[in-house]
């Protein structure tokens, strides 16, 4: 069926479209994000076990041995230690992000990271969703309505010519696959949901 081949490729406009960002960007990646600062208490602490969330059990290995060497050349001096924990910092992001499929580009400036992101790690530091909870909801909001009404005034028109029906037909097909996308996304994620808890029950 038509719609349901294109469901993949609507899901990744949905999650675009949801997000107050040019482009959408991952943020482990970033000097101030997760995986690094995980890395620099580790670091400050002597103790590998803060990074270890970030990657899995047949990357342990090889992280640990970054770890030591790291350790190791930043107490010689102060340019060294810089020069090791900035190795150590790419070595860890480039196997956390190869683990989930993702290029490591390098690591990406500090405060780089998009709103949308900062929000959301604002949220889980805080306990509080609301504000993450409110953007999300404003952005899909606009994004609705702007659709829905760019179709209804391609309907009153449609009529009128081949070439303003064609531009209904685009307009209907895109606001419907729209929110289709946004219904089968939030209907998978609550039924994931569920299966996990029955699971864990």
């Amino acid at each position: 069926m038509l719609i349901k081949r294109w469901l993949p490729f609507s899901l990744i406009v949905v999650f675009i479209s949801l997000l107050p960002i040019n482009q959408a960007s991952a943020h482990c990646d970033t000097l101030d994000g997760p995986v690094v600062m995980a890395a620099k208490t580790a670091l400050e602490k002597g103790d590998i076990t803060p990074v270890l969330k970030w990657v899995s059990t047949d990357d342990e290995d090889i992280i640990k041995a970054a770890f030591d060497k790291t350790v190791t050349v930043r107490s010689q001096s102060k340019e060294a230690m810089e020069l090791a924990d900035m190795y150590f910092f790419e070595t860890l992001v480039r196997i956390h992000r190869a683990s989930e499929g993702a290029p490591y580009l390098g690591l990406q400036p500090a405060n780089s990271t998009s709103p949308i992101i900062q929000l959301t790690d604002k949220a889980i530091e805080s306990g509080a969703v609301d504000e993450l909870k409110n953007a999300l909801l404003q952005k899909l909001s606009r994004k609705l309505v702007t659709d829905f009404e760019a179709t209804k005034n391609a309907s009153k028109n449609a009529d009128n010519s081949v070439q303003a029906g064609r531009h209904f037909v685009k307009q209907y097909v895109e606001f419907t696959h729209f929110v289709e996308a946004v219904h089968e996304l939030l209907d998978n994620t609550s039924n994931e949901s569920i299966h996990a808890d029955h699971t864990n029950h």
